[in-house]
């Protein structure tokens, strides 16, 4: 089983994801929009991938270690993303960080962690195995361990993703975005107004889709090509309970729908995204993205893949 926080007494709320976008303004980019027509449809692309660290993780991770009593040293576990959003952020902030990933991490999310200053430590080949490994570390050293999606400040900081989407593009009627743990989609929820949100998960990682059908998160099996960032095999307490009171639509694409929407997003913009950001395009083009002129997050670029000559 993932480690999980405790449920907290205070879950986020639209309030905490605008005072985490104040808080994160210094540090993190506001990134841009791109609006086009693809197939004859119009859509708008969130270009998070253009993050410091190539993903949207900073966010959460610089609300989280700005939240509350400054720490001298934290531990995390990550499946690449994560890691690199906290390693990251510890750094501007002066912080050691500590980032447990699992063994199958891609080399170019390892090597990127390692430039950053933080200590890299392989355990285990799954995300939950990493996990479980970073909390006996942090509770034998007596350090902060921060989870990278069940935290309530890390879920009102990816929210800032959504505030601004609904600031910046009021044109859209819905934001779609790739779901693995529940963080991301349930910050932008709280942040992204009225507009529908659209949580896609590939079908081989169906952390979401589990827990709605149980009534509560449960274990599930991690098999997909987007597994590195999206292998979270239990959605978070956190995210859940924000979920349950806020509800979204939700969608599932396979593996080769998020190749071929990767591959696409090369060929139609010049983006060379790794596959977890390639699964709200897969939804889009297969029409399961319910809007007439949505918001796709493309949330991370951070892969060995490089397209074709």
């Amino acid at each position: 089983m993932t480690p999980s926080t405790a449920l907290p007494a205070h879950l986020p709320t639209s309030a905490d994801v605008r005072a985490a976008a104040e808080r994160i303004a210094p540090y993190a980019r506001r990134t841009p929009l791109l609006t086009a027509r693809v197939d004859g449809r119009p859509l708008t692309l969130k270009l998070e991938h253009l993050q410091l660290t190539g993903a949207f993780k900073l966010r959460g991770a610089l609300n989280a270690l700005l939240s509350g009593g400054r720490t001298a040293r934290v531990v995390t576990a990550s499946g690449g993303n994560h890691g690199l959003g906290v390693a990251t952020a510890a750094r501007l902030l002066g912080i050691e960080a500590v980032v447990y990933v699992p063994e199958t991490v891609p080399e170019a999310k390892a090597r990127r962690l390692e430039a950053s200053g933080a200590r890299l430590v392989r355990a285990g080949e799954h995300y939950a195995v990493a996990a479980q490994e970073a909390v006996r570390h942090a509770e034998r050293e007596g350090l902060r361990y921060l989870h990278a999606y069940d935290d309530p400040n890390v879920v009102a900081g990816q929210g800032t993703i959504g505030r601004e989407i609904a600031q910046d593009a009021p044109w859209c009627d819905a934001v779609a975005v790739a779901v693995g743990g529940g963080g991301l989609v349930a910050g932008v929820r709280l942040g992204a107004g009225a507009r529908t949100v659209v949580a896609v998960e590939p079908e081989g990682c169906q952390s979401m889709h589990a827990a709605v059908r149980a009534g509560e998160p449960v274990d599930t099996p991690v098999d997909s090509v987007a597994s590195s960032a999206l292998g979270a095999a239990r959605l978070g307490d956190v995210p859940f309970e924000v979920l349950r009171s806020n509800p979204v639509e939700t969608a599932l694409v396979d593996d080769g729908e998020i190749i071929a929407a990767r591959d696409r997003l090369w060929e139609e913009f010049r983006i060379a995204a790794e596959p977890a950001a390639a699964v709200p395009f897969a939804a889009w083009l297969a029409g399961r993205v319910p809007a007439e002129h949505p918001c796709l997050v493309v949330c991370g670029a951070n892969a060995d893949w490089r397209p074709a000559d």
